[in-house]
């Protein structure tokens, strides 16, 4: 398990495309985190990473979003799994685990099944560290939730794919 600070948005999109060169087809990424925490700008990094076409939006209203490589690799497959209730529901929209790199926002207890290996990804995001959130002019149209505040990222590595790795849960 690894913890890792994360200042800006560009340093989390700087960690994805990092994370993102590391990746290979059939990895799976579960992202957790409070709404504005950054899970979509740590997946823009990865599909960069990746060499996915882009652009790398949250795919909130289609539940899911295929990314195909630009360069000969897996394509990414971006889920927001906000709204499904279950893992039921995440089984209908038949997602190619297998031939792709998943990264699936939300997905904390909807993908056990899923996978033998797995990274999570927590992202804390302590809101009002910024004082760039603390005054918010009334004509501002600024979204507190975009302000660049620190984030910290804990990494923990599940499975047989990330053994020996700095994200392995555990020993």
């Amino acid at each position: 398990m690894m913890r890792i600070e994360v200042p800006t948005a560009e340093d989390m999109e700087a960690f994805g495309r990092e994370l993102g060169g590391a990746l290979r087809t059939g990895d799976l990424v579960v992202l957790s985190g409070p709404l504005g925490a950054g899970k979509t700008t740590l997946t823009r990094g990865i599909g960069a990473g990746l060499g996915v076409r882009g652009p790398v939006q949250s795919p909130t209203f289609v539940l899911a979003r295929t990314h195909p490589s630009l360069v000969g690799g897996p394509p990414l497959v971006h889920v927001d799994a906000y709204r499904l209730g279950s893992a039921a529901q995440l089984d209908d929209l038949d997602l190619d685990f297998d031939h792709a790199v998943v990264v699936a926002e939300w997905g904390a207890g909807l993908l056990d099944d899923v996978s033998e290996s797995w990274l999570e990804i927590t992202i804390d995001r302590p809101t009002g560290a910024s004082a760039a959130i603390e005054v918010v002019d009334d004509l501002d149209d600024d979204d507190p939730l975009d302000a660049d505040e620190p984030r910290t990222l804990t990494v923990a590595g599940h499975g047989p794919r990330w053994a020996g790795t700095p994200y392995a849960d555990g020993p």
